[in-house]
């Protein structure tokens, strides 16, 4: 292969990844070349077998590439990044670039790349997961992670929050992993348990309505009951306020989309309903910024200041 025709193939393999291109995409022989480009600053090393094409916009994105390409395998993007790359509340433009490494990985040969790097004797083998084809932490490694970095409580509850809203997992998968924790990777996962084991609410806004009802001194309803009739299940619901009979949701605002979605939540309102039980729903703006509206309507529901 000629200069120009590497040139060629170098300039087209980095339009598709981000401006960068890597040794073993090319022939053994294209090393010595390779090396004459950068000499010429057509490219420039990043790391050991990574190339920037010299003049291509430098993004975080490009640095995460070029990072999970100089580390290896065994590695994977985590922490603030993962929860980056997974569009976590909070973390969407998070600058920071993390990665997490077994420990006693051969951490030389990319001091170029403005990166932070984890190691860890807590396997990553169940926790990998891709992501635009990097790899990642799984979303609840990321959270545990998250946790053991000491993030701000507000911004831990909006991962934890938007997690679920995404789909990426559920507050059970999230409980699992946490109580599979072992040893020395335990430190900071008890700030965890108390975030969102002991809390109450299952989500950020479940939490924002008990932190109202207590400073409105209501009584504190319970969480999350299960409701069945004639053995089958009907619902699980937010709260409820047994002596009232008064059933209480909290949604995000989204509401479901689909006609067939919108029959089931009349369906089990009804049943509710024909059960006994009030049904009274909140939306996302009515507890964070009609508090007294919220407040109010308890109140005439039959809920009494303690």
């Amino acid at each position: 292969m000629s200069i120009d025709d590497l040139v060629a193939r170098v300039a087209a393999l980095a339009q598709r990844q981000h401006g960068l291109v890597r040794l073993d995409q090319f022939e053994p022989a294209d090393d010595r070349r390779l090396r004459h480009l950068a000499a010429r600053s057509i490219v420039e090393r990043l790391a050991t077998g990574v190339y920037r094409v010299s003049g291509s916009p430098s993004t975080w994105m490009q640095t995460v590439q070029a990072g999970a390409w100089a580390l290896g395998k065994d590695a994977a993007i985590s922490h603030r990044s993962a929860a980056r790359l997974y569009r976590l509340d909070r973390f969407e433009d998070d600058p920071a670039i993390e990665f997490t490494v077994p420990r006693g990985q051969r951490q030389r040969g990319f001091e170029n790349l403005p990166i932070t790097i984890h190691s860890t004797t807590w396997p990553l083998n169940g926790d990998r997961r891709h992501v635009d084809g990097l790899p990642v932490t799984s979303p609840e490694r990321t959270i545990l992670d998250l946790a053991r970095a000491g993030v701000a409580t507000s911004s831990l509850e909006a991962a934890i929050d938007s997690a679920i809203r995404l789909r990426l997992t559920t507050l059970e998968h999230i409980v699992e992993r946490a109580e599979a924790v072992e040893g020395p990777a335990r430190h900071g996962v008890a700030r965890l348990d108390e975030l969102i084991l002991t809390s109450g609410g299952h989500s950020l806004l479940e939490r924002r309505f008990l932190q109202l009802v207590r400073r409105a001194r209501l009584p504190v309803p319970v969480p999350q009951v299960v409701h069945r009739r004639d053995g089958r299940h009907i619902a699980r619901v937010d709260f409820l306020y047994p002596e009232q009979g008064l059933v209480v949701e909290v949604s995000g605002g989204r509401g479901h989309s689909s006609a067939a979605d919108r029959a089931k939540d009349a369906r089990r309102r009804n049943e509710l309903q024909q059960m006994g039980r009030t049904v009274l729903e909140f939306t996302y703006e009515d507890v964070t910024r009609r508090e007294l509206y919220v407040v109010q309507t308890l109140r005439a529901a039959g809920v009494s200041p303690s």
